[in-house]
């Protein structure tokens, strides 16, 4: 690096574009797991919120959107601060939303004038977003605690997921052709030069509608040349939520099978036939109101966003999809779901198994006290 700050070789085709200021939108998704369920009625009461309806494009079918909608409540952003606290072109605005299935998502704004070397360098300050997380939490947290009535079995988790995208409204053909490595360093958050592999392997999921524009996502931050892009930023914000609320589901469903195990192992069966009774009694309802919670959870979470007839989100849907390996956390829940089964079954078993034991020591008791009676009536 330079003692300026800016990369020592030129990045892209254009090695004086780095220099030349550009109009960018630094957008911060956080999403917070806060209950098992938000009455959103009674949520849009609490804090006078609107429904946040999907934005469309003209080419966007009614039937797309939100089912149901989440409410959308504007909060204060300016607790809220990017590192280095780069100078803003206007005030960083920020929108809480709150679906029914428990999550809540912060969606924050912050409009920059910054030339693209210098937001690769701010890109690359955001690898670790630590603080940036906990400014975003601190700032919700007043709103969380007023929504607590609203919200069923209020357990906020400790598990969060945050995604940045990097916003140009510049229009231009080419985007990856001339700048591949410049977006590459802005969705792996690194200012440091990539190899060409990672380069192409960074920019390898991305998608066009016009010839304009361009929307490329890698793990921790996407790239967006759009300037009328809302409708897929809240998609990719949904995505975002989807992650959070998958993992939460998994750990859940670990927690559970690990208690559940317990049971099952022969070692327990050495306590009292009383108490051990009346836990696995406890553990048969637990695990069964789990299989219905976490499917139940997992059904509204997949079908909260329909896409199905505009194929352009879709897409990008997919692109998230896929670089948040959302697939493979619906796979694991599902196996998961279908080993909570198993447990189930495997505990009416032995229940069964203990409640034929408990008869025959009763039939053994009744027959012995029936002869002890007649030895001593004779």
């Amino acid at each position: 690096m330079t003692k300026t700050g800016e990369p020592a070789s030129p990045i892209g085709h254009e090695a004086g574009w780095l220099h030349e200021p550009q109009s960018v939108v630094v957008h911060l998704a956080y999403a917070l797991d806060i209950g098992d369920e938000i009455d959103l009625e009674a949520a849009r009461r609490l804090l006078q919120g609107e429904p946040g309806l999907l934005p469309r494009r003209k080419r966007t079918p009614g039937s797309i959107g939100y089912r149901p909608a989440p409410i959308r409540v504007a909060v204060d952003a300016t607790g809220i601060q990017l590192p280095g606290a780069p100078r803003l072109a206007a005030d960083a605005r920020a929108d809480l939303s709150l679906f029914d299935f428990g999550a809540v998502s912060l969606a924050v704004q912050f409009p920059l004038v910054i030339t693209p070397g210098a937001l690769l360098e701010l890109a690359g300050s955001l690898a670790d977003p630590a603080d940036l997380d906990e400014a975003a939490h601190r700032s919700i947290a007043p709103w969380i605690e007023r929504l607590r009535p609203a919200v069923y079995d209020f357990s906020p988790s400790d598990l969060s997921e945050e995604y940045l995208v990097f916003q140009l409204s510049e229009s231009r053909a080419g985007w990856l052709k001339e700048h591949a490595p410049w977006i590459a360093g802005l969705v792996r958050l690194e200012a440091e030069p990539l190899s060409a592999s990672e380069v192409a392997e960074a920019t390898r999921l991305a998608i066009s509608y016009t010839p304009h524009d361009l929307v490329v996502l890698d793990w921790a931050a996407g790239f967006i040349a759009d300037a009328d892009c809302e409708d897929t930023l809240r998609v990719i914000e949904f995505a975002n939520v989807q992650l959070l609320e998958f993992r939460h589901i998994d750990d859940r469903l670990d927690d559970r099978l690990e208690a559940a195990y317990k049971l099952i192992r022969p070692e327990r069966r050495k306590r009292r036939w009383l108490s051990y009774w009346r836990s696995h009694e406890h553990a048969v309802r637990q695990v069964r109101e789990l299989e219905i919670e976490a499917a139940s959870l997992f059904e509204r979470v997949d079908n909260a966003l329909k896409l199905v007839g505009d194929h352009y989100l879709s897409r990008v849907f997919d692109l998230a999809s896929t670089r948040f390996h959302l697939r493979g956390w619906q796979q694991s829940i599902r196996r998961k779901l279908e080993t909570v089964g198993d447990v189930y079954d495997l505990l009416i078993q032995q229940a069964g198994g203990h409640r034929m034991e408990a008869l025959e020591i009763t039939v053994v008791i009744l027959i012995a006290l029936e002869i002890l009676l007649a030895l001593w009536r004779h």
